[in-house]
């Protein structure tokens, strides 16, 4: 689901990594360094659960609705904020699955709260109503993500794989707006929906969202079998030049998640990050975290290579995220394999790790879905 960064966190994407990003984790700036080199842990996506009442075509977790089994207990879920909270405040994405099937949720939003987060949520939707809205507004949850993934109720419902999924969405957002519980809307971008996205954009901005972020499909997970669902490169900077001219004038803010080269489209385009653009690149270790209901701590909720564990390293986020080798490689973008490690855009866009090594097998390589051309070109090797 994803904020996102981002259920993407595409939490669901399984919402937003609310999501998640996870959404709100690209409305970052470029990533500036602390005093050790490292950029300060500005949002986290912490996937409560991955029980989901919904089926969606590109979820990353694959999730069911089911229990699962070794999900973070109340206790050390608690453990995790506290620790977490030691050396940062960063944004705290609730997302799953649906985090609303813990009923320790509240629990989590309201400590986090106290310990100075700014906590956000993904729901699917289906368990907002007005008491949840407003135990939800208690525990000091100040935004949420609802998913709309097609132009109408047929192409969500296809793209979701639950019937009514839309009108869930729908009723949804009506109870947010009358508890006064702000929302965005997040959006997985495929060739299903693409064509559709200045439709969409004209019927977001009349929901009264303060937001609509747009998740490039990554396909792991569920997603990896609608590979083929993904739009070409070509597309892709045809879709995100779309974005930056829209978010200029747009009344509402547009985001991007998991389309790093939009910080590049921008940038060439004179626009800067501006208001409301998103236009921050590839956030994974440098500033982003996820971590799964089990307590692995990965670069984003779209590749599973594992920073850290929560239980075996005694919940030291800290640790994990400044020290993991994995997080170090991501984070030096000058090593970066093929022309990603020699873009003039580098430093602000990154590349996608997750898309990377979901094309290759490897998270150093270049963006397989940038067309940009470096004017450096990279060094090759004959043998």
């Amino acid at each position: 689901m994803t904020l996102s960064h981002p259920e993407h966190p595409h939490k669901n994407h399984p919402h937003a990594q609310a999501s998640h990003a996870e959404g709100l984790a690209s409305q970052g700036k470029d990533s500036p360094m602390n005093r050790s080199g490292i950029s300060p842990l500005r949002v986290v996506a912490w996937e409560t659960t991955r029980q989901c009442a919904m089926a969606c075509k590109h979820c990353r977790g694959s999730a069911r609705d089911e229990r699962y089994e070794g999900e973070l207990s109340t206790a050390e879920g608690l453990l995790f904020l506290e620790n977490l909270a030691k050396f940062a405040k960063p944004i705290l994405i609730l997302t799953g699955g649906e985090p609303m099937f813990r009923e320790d949720i509240y629990t989590f939003a309201k400590r986090g709260t106290e310990l100075g987060m700014r906590v956000v949520m993904a729901p699917c939707g289906h368990l907002l109503n007005d008491e949840t809205a407003r135990k939800l507004l208690d525990a000091g949850v100040q935004h949420i993500s609802l998913s709309i993934d097609g132009p109408d109720a047929g192409a969500h419902d296809s793209f979701r794989g639950v019937p009514g999924a839309y009108d869930v969405v729908q009723k949804a957002i009506v109870v947010a707006k009358r508890n006064g519980l702000s929302f965005q809307v997040n959006t997985t971008v495929s060739k299903l929906n693409v064509d559709a996205l200045p439709r969409m954009f004209e019927s977001v901005q009349t929901l009264g969202a303060s937001a609509w972020d747009l998740f490039f499909l990554v396909p792991t997970g569920r997603g990896a079998a609608i590979k083929n669902l993904e739009i070409s490169p070509e597309r892709h900077e045809q879709a995100l030049d779309w974005v930056a001219e829209t978010a200029a004038t747009a009344k509402i803010g547009m985001h991007t998640t998991c389309a790093p080269h939009y910080a590049r489209i921008v940038r060439q385009k004179g626009m800067g990050r501006g208001p409301g653009r998103g236009a921050s690149g590839c956030m994974a270790a440098r500033g982003f975290l996820f971590v799964s209901h089990r307590g692995k701590v990965q670069p984003c909720g779209f590749l599973e290579a594992e920073f850290g564990d929560l239980r075996s390293q005694n919940f030291d986020v800290q640790s994990i995220y400044e020290k993991s080798p994995i997080a170090m490689q991501m984070r030096d973008v000058d090593h970066f394999h093929g022309k990603c490690g020699v873009c003039e855009f580098r430093a602000a866009c990154g590349g996608c790790r997750a898309r990377a090594y979901g094309h290759t097998g490897n998270w150093l390589d270049s963006e397989p879905f940038c067309v940009h051309e470096p004017k450096q070109q990279p060094h090759t090797i004959t043998l």
